[in-house]
């Protein structure tokens, strides 16, 4: 990823809250053969939770058994997990200045986590369990009723259990950018934020909240 300031992250707690709002991970690995070459550049979509071991940061999920992308992935090898925050295009038509001298042109906001280690699959049934019930828990949190794996016959999840595999990322780095209009006037910021709002739409409103934050901050 290409780091330029304003936009770098470097705070940890920051960087891991991002992964814990928007879990789902774009998994990316090389094949066993090694080989750099696109056919063999492996990626799978898969929500993680943020574990830890002492003080080795870690990120842990499951996919299907059934999914081929495990059996093609060295264990031991390093892998790259790409989580996105939200993301919003930004018109020029936010900017003042652009009324002013015309100077403006379009871009893109976003936030995003980069997160490279070493890969590990597990197969324990309570190692599993475990991480199932966190991730869970941490997306069920809000919900009126949050459901949990008890709510399951016990048989019905034993079952469903060995069909999965466990996965485990050692982190060995973690980077972020918030691109979050840092770099324009406090003018064009506070146009950018009325802007999203003015749209309507959520996923603007969003991106305007957390360029509100990153002015407080």
């Amino acid at each position: 990823m290409h780091s330029a300031n304003p936009f770098n992250q470097q705070d940890v707690d920051a960087l891991t809250g991002l992964i814990k709002e928007f879990p789902l991970a774009t998994l990316v690995a090389s094949s066993a053969s090694g080989e750099i070459d696109a056919d063999r550049i492996q990626a799978v979509h898969v929500p993680f939770v943020v574990g830890d071991c002492g003080s080795q940061l870690l990120l842990q999920a499951h996919i299907a058994q059934a999914n081929g992308w495990w059996r093609s992935v060295e264990p031991s090898s390093r892998v790259l997990a790409v989580f996105n925050g939200p993301n919003a295009y930004i018109t020029p038509n936010f900017y003042p200045t652009k009324q002013k001298h015309g100077r403006a042109v379009p871009t893109w906001n976003y936030a995003v986590v980069h997160v490279r280690g070493k890969i590990r699959f597990v197969e324990d049934k309570a190692w599993l369990s475990q991480v199932i019930a966190k991730l869970t828990q941490q997306q069920e949190q809000n919900e009126k009723t949050p459901w949990s794996m008890d709510d399951a016959p016990p048989e019905y999840i034993e079952r469903l259990l060995a069909a999965v595999i466990g996965i485990e990322v050692e982190v060995e780095s973690i980077t972020g950018q918030w691109k979050l209009s840092q770099n324009q006037p406090k003018e064009n910021i506070a146009g950018v934020i009325e802007g999203l709002n003015e749209t309507g739409c959520e996923r603007h409103q969003e991106m305007a909240r957390w360029i509100s934050a990153e002015q407080r901050d």
